[in-house]
């Protein structure tokens, strides 16, 4: 899942970011509204979590520009204000969810998971293909009932190729959806994480290159 923070306050923007690369996302961080429309001019994001007091871009023009272009993405607004009036406020410019400052992370996560699976076709919150069981929410992995340790990008892009239900994933997708604006397009870290995925997963193997288009579970 590929997910955008919009945060001035650097320290809790940075700190955001790092706990949902724990989850096994990869985050992009903006500390203003400008960056925050620069990044989604050229890059898909499944969640953008939006603070809505932002300097350059107020947060309620981003969402209102956003919204105007039909972005695909889905947004959750942050703002310091629980206040009902502010909520109904979000919500009607476009925001797809609302959480106040200050929140407890979990719930924070839990809302960008929930978000994220609105941003594709509907999918069970657990994943199940080819004897192989992936739950987001648990970052639990088994295969044939037995469970197996991923690293958080392995996780990523086991999670990607098993979203797609037997589709075809390309690198680019994966780079883009596994790992953040900061990664070489030409490097071969996809190669080299799908080797230790199939080694992990184990026989017979469930992972097929399809050679020059991608990859698919």
């Amino acid at each position: 899942m590929r997910v955008l923070v919009v945060e001035d306050e650097r320290v809790l923007a940075d700190a955001i970011a790092t706990g949902l690369r724990r989850e096994a996302m990869a985050v992009d961080v903006a500390y203003d509204g400008g960056g925050a429309l620069e990044r989604t001019g050229y890059i898909d994001y499944d969640v953008i979590v939006l603070d809505r007091d932002l300097p350059v871009v107020h947060g309620d023009e981003v969402c209102r520009r956003l919204v105007a272009g039909r972005t695909a993405s889905r947004i959750l607004m942050l703002t310091a204000s629980g206040d009902v009036d502010d909520k109904v406020e979000g919500l009607g410019l476009g925001a797809d969810d609302y959480l106040a400052k200050p929140f407890v992370f979990v719930e924070l996560v839990a809302r960008v998971r929930a978000l994220g699976r609105r941003s594709a076709p509907a999918l069970p919150p657990v994943l199940e293909r080819a004897g192989v069981r992936l739950d987001p929410g648990k970052r639990l992995v088994t295969r044939d009932g037995r469970e197996v340790a991923l690293t958080k990008k392995e996780f990523a892009v086991l999670e990607e190729l098993m979203r797609a239900e037997g589709a075809v994933v390309s690198q680019e997708d994966l780079l883009d959806k596994a790992w953040d604006e900061n990664i070489d397009p030409f490097t071969n870290v996809v190669r080299v994480t799908m080797m230790t995925l199939r080694k992990k997963l184990g026989e017979p193997q469930v992972i097929e290159t399809v050679p020059g288009v991608g990859y698919k579970l």
